[in-house]
């Protein structure tokens, strides 16, 4: 079974990433759910940028970085929701013991040189999302393959951003439920 270390949106660690992490469980992975915001959740998504703007960026990554450590040992594979999957990205792709990488509503920048090989990665966005338009998620697969990355995408069409957190008003049940049973056969063979 899988380690995986999960990270939370820029809305906080709010109930829908605890839940995915007991879903995780419950299929036998060993779920690590940091809470990168201190405690602080919000209701929008622009509260979120503004306390992901105002903790920074660097300061996020770091702390990252630090709840990675204690289980990087184990071969983790780095997942995360929206914000947390560019932080997750940015770990996997540094971390050579990284097993695999989950991305559930956001991917981040590869610098040139970036170097991934055969890192088997997941990538779950609506489809559109304002967040990870086309031309950009078309940009970043092909740099992903570049990287050595092993890499699939799953669209699901007419879903909002985060529709796999039901308190949101992005939700869409049948995409989060494909989602998830998706993530887990992906997480059975990492």
């Amino acid at each position: 079974m899988a380690h995986v270390l999960l990270f939370h949106s820029a809305y906080g660690l709010r109930p829908a990433v605890s839940t995915a992490a007991e879903r995780l469980r419950s299929a036998g992975h060993t779920v690590h759910v940091p809470d990168l915001y201190d405690g602080r959740t919000t209701e929008t998504v622009e509260e979120g940028m503004r306390l992901k703007d105002e903790i920074g960026q660097d300061e996020l990554l770091t702390r990252a970085v630090r709840a990675a450590a204690p289980h990087s040992d184990q071969g983790l594979v780095y997942a995360g929701l929206s914000l947390g999957g560019a932080l997750a990205q940015n770990l996997a792709l540094g971390d050579t013991k990284a097993r695999g990488l989950l991305l559930l509503h956001g991917t981040s920048d590869l610098a040139d040189d970036a170097s991934a090989p055969d890192l088997p990665v997941q990538l779950h966005v609506a489809d559109p999302d304002p967040f990870e338009p086309h031309d950009w998620l078309n940009a970043w697969y092909l740099r992903m393959q570049r990287a050595g990355a092993d890499t699939e995408v799953y669209r699901y069409p007419g879903a909002g951003h985060l529709y796999t957190d039901p308190e949101l008003s992005d939700h869409d049940a049948p995409a989060a439920e494909q989602t998830w049973r998706t993530a887990l056969g992906f997480l059975e063979t990492v």
